[in-house]
C-alpha cells in the first residue's frame, strides 16, 4: 500500500510538472514576438510529404489563399477549405518547404539560421500594422528614429513598454512596405523580426532572424514574392 501511494504521489508530481511545463509553453507562445525563438523550438516539424506536392486552396478570415501542404507544419492543418489558422515554415533564401525527410537527432540544438516561419491567422479586430505604426508605436519610442547608410531606419522602445527590449525597424524610403519589430540579441538566444501584413479578413506574420537584416533587400523582395505566391490568380 505505501508503494502504490509513493508512485500514485510521483504520478501526481509527474503531472503537475507536466502541466505548468505546457502552461508555460503557451504563454510564451500568446506573447508573441518575446516568445518567438522558444515558440519555434517547440514546434512539430511537418510529416514527409513532397516539396512539390500541389498547394492547398485553404481560407483563413474569408481570404483565399494557395499553400503548399509541405510548408504546413501541423497535420491537422494540412487540409483545403476554411480554417482560423495555419502555421508555415520555408527555407532560406530557396523560399522552399523544408526537407521532412531529414531528422534531427535527439541530441542536436534547433536550428532556426536558415527557417522563415509564417503564420496566416483569422483578424482580430486589432489596429492594422499601418495603423499602429501611427497610432501606437510613436506612444513608446524612446527616441526619434535613426537612418543608417543602409537605408533603414531604426527607432527603440522604452523600458517598461510593452515592446520593451524591441526595436522597429523600417524601410526608410517606404515605411509601409518592410516594417518590422526586431529583439536585441541576449546571450545565446537568437534575435529575431516579426513582419506583420493585413489582407482583408487576414493577418500575414512572418519570422526570421535579425541577422539577414545585412542584406534586407533581398529579405523583403523574398517576403514580398513568398506572400504574393499565396493568393490564387485571378481569373481572366
Amino acid at each position: 500500500m505505501a508503494y502504490a501511494g509513493t508512485m500514485g504521489h510521483r504520478r501526481r508530481r509527474s503531472s503537475g510538472r507536466l502541466g505548468r511545463l505546457l502552461v508555460i509553453a503557451l504563454g510564451l507562445t500568446a506573447t508573441g514576438l518575446a516568445g518567438a525563438p522558444i515558440a519555434y523550438m517547440l514546434w512539430p516539424a511537418p510529416a514527409a510529404i513532397a516539396p512539390d506536392a500541389p498547394s492547398l486552396p485553404i481560407t483563413v478570415g474569408g481570404v483565399a489563399f494557395n499553400v503548399p501542404p509541405a510548408a504546413i507544419r501541423f497535420k491537422v492543418q494540412r487540409r483545403p477549405g476554411a480554417q482560423a489558422r495555419i502555421d508555415l515554415s520555408f527555407v532560406w533564401p530557396s523560399l522552399t518547404p523544408p526537407d521532412a525527410s531529414i531528422k534531427p537527432l535527439p541530441t542536436d540544438a534547433p536550428d532556426i539560421s536558415d527557417r522563415l516561419f509564417v503564420t496566416i491567422a483569422a483578424s482580430d479586430g486589432t489596429l492594422s500594422p499601418g495603423e499602429r505604426l501611427k497610432a501606437i508605436y510613436p506612444r513608446y519610442a524612446d527616441a526619434a528614429p535613426i537612418v543608417g547608410t543602409d537605408g533603414l531606419s531604426l527607432q527603440g522602445f522604452r523600458e517598461g513598454s510593452p515592446y520593451q527590449g524591441e526595436d522597429l525597424i523600417q524601410d526608410a524610403a517606404q515605411p509601409a512596405r518592410f516594417m518590422l519589430r526586431c529583439t536585441r540579441q541576449i546571450a545565446a538566444t537568437p534575435a529575431i523580426c516579426l513582419h506583420e501584413r493585413r489582407i482583408a479578413g487576414a493577418d500575414v506574420t512572418v519570422r526570421f532572424p535579425r541577422a539577414w537584416l545585412d542584406d534586407w533587400r533581398r529579405v523583403a523582395d523574398g517576403v514580398d514574392r513568398l506572400i504574393a505566391g499565396f493568393r490564387p490568380a485571378p481569373v481572366s
